[in-house]
């Protein structure tokens, strides 16, 4: 259900881009019942040292889930300070747990480790959709392992591929994402417990005399988070580990904007091999009704730019923080973290129904092998004319002066003759009969070991998500 209204500015990740449960991870809602998570650890661990009383630690946990944004808004409109207003609405809440909550603590020993919980979550929802595309990508690979096309350089005709194997490259670049974004994951830390400068001073004080050390507090309180900390931080968690969780963002947003960028080529109709899924009722174009737009492709790569430019933000963030800590990456972080991940949840769930639907026009592909394929197949006809002792400088030399006339035709739109052009001469008759220069000449079977490679490919993939 919609919470907000289109009179004013809204962002688009509020109600266009994103799935619900990556919006939720983000929302202030979801962002302050990690708060409360936090302080109802921290106030636990300081009732085992008998800082706080067990009927205080009761009152909290009854309280941790009732959440008013409300009345936090209005205490933060008179005190100018957030993490403080919600402090206040949690502690007007609970009358006799009110005075313990944030004891010894600064801002950033809460901020810090909400962050590391909710970078987990939305990594987790990352690594789930990686996953599935991983697996739609298997699928078609091992569908298409055998099928021959054409491969281009320097967007010109090449030689043959499969489409098959064309699938595998980005499948295998995807692959290491994963493993990129698996590896980060299970390196993000908390800050731990650590006070204004991440000396452990204030509870250290708070804790003479006590069962506890400042150090088995702060494990106490990272063991019921779930998180590690950091065994050394200042004010914060080094703002490197956000870069790191950046970086791995956007190595994934690369892959796929590579991926998309090539769809759109593909489904260009002067190659007009591959298409989207088009809906019945889809209009491509206000103007133009006979058009078939890749807009899921170009919005993809509109947003993977997009996350790629975000990341500078975050390092900037890592190489500024000043001395012990500046608060000037206090504000982009709540813009940059949410919207990298938003925008790249938007790709992978827009990626994966392109995958899922994606159609393969044989005939497209037909075409394309037919005008450029023979092209190609003149090289293996050269390595089998030299297996039957012809000169292979000689024989290069005949195929590229028939090459070059042939093309000349295909550039007016000619029918490629250059199957007939070999197959008649007669010094390529000497060393060989039309029969097996004809089959020699058949690009299709120009394909290599693509088709094996492919499979090599899907089953590292399958090891991976299998796991």
């Amino acid at each position: 259900m919609q919470s907000f209204t289109h009179d004013t500015y809204i962002s688009p990740f509020s109600w266009r881009y994103a799935s619900e449960e990556m919006r939720t991870v983000f929302s202030e809602e979801h962002k302050r019942k990690l708060l409360r998570k936090v302080w109802v650890a921290l106030a636990s661990a300081q009732a085992e040292a008998g800082l706080v009383k067990a009927e205080q630690l009761s009152e909290l946990i009854a309280h941790q889930e009732d959440i008013d944004i409300e009345r936090a808004s209005e205490i933060e409109a008179e005190i100018h300070h957030d993490l403080m207003a919600e402090i206040k609405t949690f502690a007007e809440q609970c009358p006799n747990a009110g005075s313990i909550i944030h004891l010894g603590a600064t801002s950033m020993d809460i901020l810090d480790n909400m962050d590391a919980m909710r970078l987990k979550q939305a990594l987790t929802l990352i690594i789930e959709k990686t996953k599935t595309l991983l697996s739609l990508f298997v699928e078609k690979m091992e569908s298409y392992a055998d099928t021959p096309c054409m491969a281009f350089t320097h967007i010109q005709p090449a030689e043959p591929t499969t489409v098959g194997y064309r699938l595998a490259q980005t499948a295998q670049d995807l692959k290491e994402d994963l493993e990129g974004l698996l590896a980060v994951q299970a390196s993000v830390r908390g800050k731990g417990m650590k006070g204004a400068v991440g000396t452990s001073a204030s509870y250290t004080e708070l804790l003479k005399d006590r069962s506890l050390s400042a150090m088995e507090m702060e494990q106490r309180v990272m063991e019921n988070l779930g998180l590690e900390a950091f065994t050394a931080a200042t004010q914060v968690y080094p703002r490197k580990q956000d870069y790191r969780v950046g970086t791995a963002l956007s190595s994934l947003a690369c892959t796929l904007y590579k991926f998309f960028i090539d769809f759109r080529l593909l489904q260009s109709p002067p190659i007009g091999e591959w298409s989207e899924p088009f809906g019945a009722k889809q209009v491509g174009s206000s103007a133009m009704p006979f058009k078939r737009n890749p807009i899921n492709s170009e919005k993809i790569d509109s947003l993977c730019r997009y996350i790629s430019v975000q990341s500078e933000v975050l390092w900037q963030n890592a190489a500024s923080t000043l001395l012990e800590r500046t608060l000037d990456d206090s504000a982009n972080r709540r813009l940059v973290l949410p919207d990298m991940f938003l925008a790249l949840d938007e790709v992978l769930l827009t990626a994966n129904k392109v995958v899922r639907g994606m159609q393969i026009h044989q005939s497209g592909i037909a075409r394309n092998l037919e005008a450029y394929g023979i092209f190609a197949a003149s090289e293996r006809l050269l390595m089998e004319l030299g297996r039957k002792g012809a000169n292979r400088q000689e024989m290069h030399e005949l195929i590229r002066e028939y090459s070059l006339k042939a093309w000349a035709e295909v550039q007016e739109g000619k029918p490629n003759t250059l199957k007939d052009m070999l197959t008649q001469d007669e010094t390529v008759l000497s060393f060989l009969s039309k029969e097996a220069a004809l089959e020699t000449l058949d690009a299709t079977q120009y394909i290599g070991d693509s088709a094996l490679r492919t499979r090599l490919v899907a089953q590292e993939i399958a090891s991976l998500i299998n796991r």
